[in-house]
């Protein structure tokens, strides 16, 4: 990290990630990470190693799942002494726990630790409604059966309603679709923009896949080998038949189904270590966490939802002393196409570098061949905890094959968050 000692990436791995309610239907969170971690441990040869820590997330998790983290580390052939944690911060999840693996190791709390995520659309908590569970839990504490029975005096079918997770911003009521639209109109981002970045994203994942980049990044699950959602043989063409999927009434809207990203059911995880730690146990260092940054934006009152990563990269730069041109490779996770034709527009906006982010220029353009040179997260999908590792992962390795240079992460999340890490080589 930018203060305390070196963090060393060591790798990732991943399961394919798959659309909703496909392959990993009935499996549920634990199930994901149990076998994301243990296809880790198998790779690094941990098999009954003590780690510092397990830092896993989800987003949709149901109640019983008590510990994400400590669970599944049990469950993954690590010695049953390696402590474990879940956390959440939407999409951002998986790169938060890997930062918070990473400050821990930076200031010498542990010698080597996981972070990573998982998530699932497919097995969601639903839940019976406040006034069928008032009566349950009365009846339940009930000692008589006759005063069981009378918990449930006046009961109405209207009851049996269940409350599903949630899918729209609580101070809003706006799903992030919707959000998204509306910067994509503020912003004036076209929908043949959209479409295009889309389509660049399914062949540029899918040429990765064929030179066999994810050979060692993704391990077969469930009879799945590669990411379901991947699509290489899209065109332009066909996107342009969808309609839009947010905004079907005003003749305005620009995002769809393909050019946003499906829910989707997957895990991921990254091990991180002390240099010191790597040399010990014969690992190879990819590359080293430089510096990791969170920012918030006001979206209740008139800033886009997803723009916080805009806010979030210009206060990492300014205190490492870089400039947005100072990096090989930018993974600018796509939740929506226009999510990133957004913050590409505003880091170029004099007007919006001056007023929102303090700045007397402009941060400028990127070069568009370096962004998500293997596709992202509309080609692979988005299990919202487990984007994060994906992207650690990824970019390490190509980071490792470049020999060198500097990577910049950008994640946007709901609550109108962004959360970005520096990786350097």
């Amino acid at each position: 990290m930018l203060l305390g000692r070196p963090v060393a990436v060591l790798g990732g791995v991943r399961i394919p990630f798959c659309r909703q309610n496909t392959a990993y239907a009935d499996v549920g969170n634990l199930g994901m990470s149990v076998r994301t971690l243990g296809a880790l441990v198998e790779r690094f040869g941990l098999h009954g190693q003590q780690l510092g820590e397990v830092a896993m997330g989800a987003v949709i998790k149901h109640s019983s799942d008590w510990n994400l983290g400590r669970e599944a580390a049990l469950s993954s052939g690590l010695s049953a002494l390696t402590p474990g944690i879940t956390l959440q911060r939407a999409c951002g999840t998986s790169l938060d726990s890997i930062i918070t693996i990473g400050n821990k190791i930076a200031t010498g709390q542990i010698e080597s630790g996981i972070g990573g995520g998982s998530d699932t659309t497919s097995d969601v908590p639903i839940v019976y409604g406040r006034a069928l569970r008032r009566r349950l839990l009365a009846a339940n504490a009930a000692k008589t059966t006759r005063d069981k029975l009378a918990a449930f005096k006046g009961f109405r079918l209207r009851e049996l309603k269940p409350d599903f997770p949630g899918v729209a911003e609580p101070r809003t009521g706006k799903s992030m679709g919707e959000h998204c639209e509306d910067m994509a109109k503020q912003w004036n981002i076209a929908r043949d923009s959209q479409d295009e970045l889309a389509v660049a994203s399914h062949h540029k994942l899918a040429a990765a896949y064929e030179r066999g980049f994810f050979d060692d990044l993704v391990v077969n699950f469930r009879g799945v080998s590669r990411d379901n959602i991947l699509r290489p043989d899209t065109t332009i063409a066909k996107l342009a038949t969808l309609k839009p999927a947010f905004d079907k009434t005003s003749g305005r809207g620009t995002l769809t189904a393909a050019n946003s990203t499906p829910l989707t059911d997957g895990a991921a995880a990254c091990l991180l270590s002390s240099d010191e730690w790597a040399a010990t146990h014969g690992h190879e260092v990819l590359c080293h966490i430089r510096d990791a940054h969170v920012s918030a934006v006001d979206f209740v009152h008139g800033e886009g939802l997803l723009m916080a990563p805009t806010v979030a990269v210009a206060e990492m730069l300014a205190r490492n002393g870089l400039t947005l041109q100072d990096f090989d490779i930018y993974e600018i996770h796509e939740a929506f196409a226009a999510q990133v034709l957004c913050t590409l527009r505003a880091w170029e906006s004099e007007e919006y570098c001056r007023t929102r982010l303090g700045l007397s220029a402009p941060l400028g353009r990127i070069d568009p061949a370096r962004i998500n040179p293997l596709g992202s997260s509309l080609a692979t999908g988005h299990p919202f905890a487990a984007t994060g590792a994906r992207v650690v992962a990824t970019a390490a390795k190509q980071l490792k094959e470049r020999g060198g240079g500097r990577a910049l992460i950008s994640i946007c999340t709901a609550g109108g968050m962004g959360v970005v890490a520096i990786l350097e080589r």
